[in-house]
């Protein structure tokens, strides 16, 4: 593929969306569109290809960004970097990292590289603290998303005809709708549920025989529970793909949601700064971690704690710039979700990222000893007995933290071999993750369920 260089901005960059930098440069390297049913152009470019798309559209965002976002412009400056100093992708390395206290501060549409009349939807963060993170797009940007979507979605197995159940939360939330217009281009039938109502939707799910459903995995799994709750086996439904994503699940989740269902689950990777969900998907055919659609996102890993970048296949933090993104370009954004960049298989240009394992943020610092929800997730639902629904919670009765890890026994599990499962659980975490806690068995669906976003911590130590 040849890339013809994109114009230099117009002076009327700001009056006009297809005169800025982003978007020229999207039109001068962009591939014709294929159908819905075959791999996009750009999609099975080779590495080579990638990277001189990459250096074409970053050099364009980043003038974006500086020319019209006086945040970026303030940042840069005072880091004595410009523009015209992105000669080379390593040339990224030298500009400074963004993050949600960088949008904050520019509450709530200073952010934004385009005038309002240009912006065509407004999404914002599902951050509990603090003000949200305030998101805006302008035609162009929900155009090429939706296109991302229906990428994702046809690559992890979803076919033009399809009746897709979406029980992903619609509103400011950027999943419901994300997804929602994702389906639709790819051709689907789009059933717009949203999140709760659970009984609401298994009679969906029941009368309307959808082949795919869109939600969280823990919603998922809350939704097995529901079924059999009602005298239904959820292996029995028309469901054949869940496309799962929004909160970090492990393999051994993936094994229980496709045991309980009879289903293909494939992850689906976004977060609002950068897109919504879209910016990574996996391969239906092999799972093995999903593909980053490079051709609109530049991924970096850094160590957490240095901010140095780690080479390919090193553990550590996710960092995105948006390479053609026209309201919101994020340069260098971290995103504090930990993992790891691998080459690419089913898309060989487009390296893949392994499984979140927790957020640096999430991290739980226990007597010295750090651990994510994901590690005990991963050892819990390995021991017979014991559900994927869990707490934990943080105390601090005396001088030194403790935690207690509050987990459901099955139903077909009695209560002695379920507290028996316990004390494994117990054991486990400290030889494995080597701290010690205390593990107390619920009773079946007496723990807190998702209908989105499931909360895991509870820090109740004085603060």
């Amino acid at each position: 593929m040849s890339i013809r260089h994109a114009p230099e901005p117009d002076s009327t960059a700001t009056e006009d969306p297809t005169q800025n930098a982003v978007a020229a440069a999207v039109a001068a390297t962009s591939a014709t569109p294929t159908s819905p049913i075959e791999p996009d152009t750009e999609e099975m470019l080779s590495r080579e290809e990638i990277d001189e798309l990459q250096l074409v559209r970053l050099q364009a965002t980043v003038r974006h960004a500086y020319e019209n976002v006086s945040a970026y412009r303030e940042l840069y400056d005072a880091h004595h970097v410009k523009p015209e100093d992105l000669e080379t992708l390593e040339d990224l390395a030298k500009f400074p990292f963004t993050d949600k206290e960088f949008l904050r501060n520019a509450y709530p549409f200073k952010s934004f590289a385009v005038p309002m009349r240009q912006i065509r939807r407004i999404h914002a963060s599902s951050g509990t603290t603090g003000k949200p993170t305030v998101v805006g797009y302008t035609e162009g940007d929900i155009d090429r998303w939706a296109g991302l979507l229906a990428r994702c979605l046809r690559f992890s197995g979803v076919s033009p005809g399809d009746i897709v159940h979406n029980a992903y939360g619609y509103g400011l939330f950027t999943g419901g709708l994300g997804a929602h217009y994702g389906v639709e281009r790819l051709g689907c039938t789009v059933i717009p549920m949203s999140g709760g109502q659970t009984e609401k939707q298994i009679q969906l799910i029941q009368d309307f025989q959808p082949r795919v459903i869109l939600c969280t995995p823990t919603y998922l799994l809350a939704l097995a529970d529901a079924f059999r709750s009602n005298g239904l086996d959820p292996r029995e439904t028309s469901l054949e793909i869940g496309v799962l994503g929004a909160e970090p699940w492990t393999e051994e989740m993936r094994r229980e949601i496709e045991r309980s269902f009879n289903i293909s689950a494939c992850d689906i990777y976004g977060l609002s700064e950068v897109m919504g969900p879209g910016v990574a998907g996996e391969s239906g055919d092999r799972k093995d971690g999903s593909t980053i659609w490079e051709d609109h996102f530049r991924p970096e890993i850094i160590d957490p704690m240095t901010e140095d970048v780690l080479p390919l296949g090193h553990h550590g933090e996710l960092v995105f710039t948006t390479l053609t993104k026209e309201a919101l370009p994020v340069i260098r954004y971290r995103t504090h979700d930990l993992t790891r960049l691998a080459p690419g298989t089913d898309r060989p240009g487009h390296r893949r990222m392994g499984r979140i394992t927790g957020r640096s943020d999430d991290m739980i610092i226990l007597r010295g000893v750090n651990l994510f929800p994901t590690q005990i997730e991963e050892i819990a639902l390995g021991i017979e007995g014991l559900s994927p629904h869990f707490q934990l919670e943080l105390t601090r009765p005396g001088s030194m933290d403790e935690m207690t890890v509050h987990i459901e026994r099955r139903p077909e599990m009695a209560r002695d071999q379920a507290e028996a499962a316990g004390a494994e659980l117990a054991q486990q975490i400290k030889v494995k993750v080597g701290s010690s806690c205390q593990v107390t068995v619920a009773e079946p669906e007496t723990l807190a369920r998702s209908s989105g976003k499931l909360r895991r911590i509870y820090d109740r130590r004085p603060r």
